[in-house]
């Protein structure tokens, strides 16, 4: 009965992650649509050279 006691505490330990702020996962977001904007306009801008 220890033993399971004991491996409980250790998944408990493992598992455990902190939450993340409402305020990180939109700074996460804005980022990864920054990346996107800047990959579509570089690529566009490439495309425009290659059609004019």
């Amino acid at each position: 009965m220890a033993k399971a006691k004991k491996k409980n505490n250790q998944n408990k330990a493992v598992q455990h992650k902190p939450k993340k702020s409402k305020r990180e996962k939109r700074m996460k977001l804005v980022i990864y649509l920054m990346v996107i904007a800047m990959i579509l306009s570089s690529l566009l801008a490439g495309a425009g050279m290659w059609l004019t």
